[in-house]
């Protein structure tokens, strides 16, 4: 994706401006939407329902044929797009048409049915007022519900004006009537009407149509043929199915209730024909996949795009091809190839925000980072990468260098704001920490921090895992857990030969050298018999807790001992939170807010803990800020590598963080920490973000000192 491109969407006023309005809106709309229905209980039916349905694919498409062809349809099954494009095409013209009128249909997108029949002289006329906006705008959908959503009243009046030959004021009365007017003819004159479909039942050959406009029933309704393009993912074996994506669907798309309009459809009405166009395009192939066909379990709902980040910054011509949003990319290389995933499969900053709110239940993050392992890579670059991850010596020594190559670009209070020749743009406003001059690995001998063994023999046993940044940028932080534990009553050890926990390698898609990390540090933490293992990082957390299990699962003595470290692995804050013990009299009183780290939250389902501590320390709730779980632009090299979309992500934290109007920001990621510290920074903010290893450990020294 071009850099041009990413800097054109994010300096469109009104597209930030549309998208986040919508964005702040949704959440609080879905909520209302699912008052009284028990989302999760829903959506682990829809996903368990269309897993089931994708195994039973081959038998439920022939039950749906010949179910459908009993109620007088005509069916056709195409196995790539240009057989479905033919057969269209053929449709229309045996019925000696050059016109046609369409209703909302992603699956034609998908297959570019529009340009196809305008190069066959068939003009194809768009009824869906969004869908005809982008149509007339020469454009292509920006959202799988809302395709017009990056379009503001202005630029539509002058696409309307310019497509009646009448000036069209830009308000919303004026441009819906002028819409009304302008199709009116379009319905009552066109004989072939197209429309997709969003489920086919096989039970009984019906198909369902879910829409706010009225114009898909006209479409459905009014022309003598009708052709329904439907996907074969789109088939569910009955109505009982059909009726829970009839449940969630508008509520997780939009937050409606329920669609203006709930159309089902069992076969041609007298005198008329319908013909549905079952299309493959590569879905028999991908059910198959043990591992990408969840993807198709997907309902087209869009709210994988309605909540992330990126998205919000920069829309769907930038975050898509064709299909839009989380789902989009994982579906574009299956059905348009890798070569169109490549450009987009990097923006995905990995916030996990879609997992929360997919209809199916799609792990859409865990997807997109197996997809990563399919893009091209420079042959070189595995082995560098691997030499350096796996080498500790070697890492450190390269770091070492760094330390000291930083010191021209350091300030006088050691920060780094400005990066030399091509790299001088990565900074984008925030400062960043300099390397320590001293990781905590070789500070951890040092008598200042050396933990002292207990003799007690009923003290348990925790190791420390640090991750990188935090063991060559935040040495303080590590030393804090360790007290901290320490004065828990655990006996603390630093395991010197730990590794990185392979987060680096899997997301750039190098999934052999995340698995030899992930072998390598299964082998050092399971050494000691320690009772627990705990991280200060998230993304270290899920890692040695969730991908070590996954990567491994194909060797099974290697899967026995992940799932064996797996089961010790502990966030800071789950032990702090059952250990720690403060006098009432001696809480801080601190106002502090706090930023919820995305695997945290998400990935490893850490919510409450951090909260309880803070509270056991300052004596008070937690500020809450304005989306305190939403992600604030780090993604590790993705602060680097899409700084500018980073940034703009970070502004949105910024503001939320200092509008709680508290001195401190707590944190239990040292990612989030860099990120928002150096955001705050370069804001002149005086507010201080911690980690809640650090402020655990301050108060447990102003304990100590109240007791001298």
């Amino acid at each position: 994706m071009s850099k041009k491109l990413i800097r054109q969407k994010i300096n469109d006023a009104f597209l930030r401006q549309a998208l986040a309005a919508f964005a702040k809106q949704y959440p609080a709309a879905r909520a209302k939407a699912f008052e009284g229905t028990d989302f999760e209980a829903l959506r682990e039916r829809i996903a368990s329902s269309r897993k089931a349905a994708l195994r039973e694919l081959p038998s439920l498409l022939e039950k749906f044929r010949t179910n459908a062809e009993k109620t007088g349809a005509t069916v056709h099954l195409c196995s790539s797009p240009r057989e479905a494009l033919e057969v269209i095409r053929n449709i229309i013209q045996e019925k000696k048409c050059d016109f046609v009128i369409k209703s909302k249909s992603m699956t034609s997108e998908e297959i570019r049915l529009n340009s196809y029949l305008e190069k066959a002289g068939i003009r194809c006329l768009e009824t869906d007022l969004g869908e005809w906006i982008i149509q007339l705008a020469g454009e292509r959908p920006s959202h799988m519900v809302m395709p017009a959503i990056h379009k503001n009243r202005e630029e539509v009046a002058a696409l309307f004006s310019r497509e009646t030959g009448q000036p069209c004021p830009p308000d919303i009365p004026s441009l819906v009537e002028t819409a009304r007017i302008t199709l009116r003819d379009a319905f009552l004159t066109a004989r072939v009407g197209i429309t997709g479909a969003n489920m086919a039942i096989a039970e009984n050959g019906v198909i369902g149509l879910l829409t706010n406009e009225g114009n898909a029933r006209l479409v459905t309704t009014l022309p003598e043929t009708n052709i329904a393009l439907i996907g074969l993912e789109k088939i569910v074996p009955t109505l009982t199915e059909a009726l829970d994506i009839i449940t969630m669907l508008p509520k997780n798309a939009t937050g409606q209730m329920i669609t203006s309009y709930v159309s089902l459809i069992k076969g041609p009405s007298p005198g008329k024909e319908l013909h549905l166009v079952l299309l493959d395009n590569g879905r028999r192939e991908l059910a198959r996949d043990p591992r990408f066909s969840a993807a198709l379990t997907c309902i087209k709902c869009g709210a994988c795009a309605n909540v992330c980040p990126v998205y919000e910054i920069v829309g769907g011509h930038v975050f898509g091809h064709i299909y839009m949003g989380g789902i989009g990319l994982v579906l574009t290389p299956f059905f348009h190839g890798d070569e169109n995933a490549r450009a987009i499969i990097g923006l995905c900053i990995g916030c996990r925000r879609c997992n929360e709110v997919c209809a199916a239940k799609i792990d859409l993050e865990g997807l997109i980072l197996d997809l990563r392992e399919r893009a091209a890579k420079l042959p070189a670059q595995k082995p560098l990468i691997g030499v350096f991850m796996k080498n500790r010596t070697l890492f450190h020594s390269a770091l070492r260098a760094a330390y000291f190559a930083q010191k021209p670009f350091q300030g006088k209070d050691g920060r780094i704001r400005h990066l030399p020749l091509a790299l001088s743009g990565d900074t984008a406003g925030r400062s960043l920490p300099p390397i320590a001059e001293q990781p905590f690995h070789n500070l951890v001998e040092n008598p200042a921090v050396k933990q002292e063994r207990s003799s007690k023999k009923n003290r348990q046993k925790v190791l420390f895992f640090s991750g990188c940044l935090a063991d060559f940028v935040f040495p303080e932080i590590c030393r804090d857990t360790m007290e901290s534990l320490s004065m828990f009553g655990f006996d603390v050890i630093f395991p010197k030969e730990q590794l990185c926990c392979g987060i680096p390698a899997r997301y750039s898609g190098e999934m052999e050298i995340a698995r030899d990390m992930a072998r390598l540090n299964t082998e050092i933490l399971l050494r000691e018999q320690a009772d627990f293992v705990v991280t200060i990082c998230p993304t270290c957390t899920i890692s040695l807790k969730h991908d070590f299990p996954k990567l491994l699962a194909e060797e099974p003595s290697y899967y026995q001992k992940s799932a064996e470290l797996a089961a010790k692995v502990f966030n800071f804050t789950e032990l702090a939170a059952r250990n720690i013990k403060i006098p009432r009299d001696k809480m801080s009183g601190m106002a502090v807010t706090y930023h919820d780290a995305c695997h945290l939250k998400r990935g490893c389902g850490v919510y409450t803990e951090p909260r309880m501590v803070m509270k056991i320390i300052t004596g008070q709730p937690v500020v809450e800020m304005e989306g305190n779980d939403s992600c604030c632009g780090f993604g590790g090299s993705y602060a680097f590598k899409h700084q500018e979309i980073s940034g703009e992500i970070l502004k949105k934290k910024l503001y939320a963080v200092v509008a709680t109007a508290v001195g401190t920001v707590a944190v239990d990621c040292p990612g989030c920490k860099m990120q928002i510290e150096g955001g705050l920074e370069g804001i002149g903010s005086q507010v201080k973000v911690k980690h809640s290893a650090s402020l655990v450990a301050e108060s447990f020294r102003s304990l100590c000192e109240v007791k001298e």
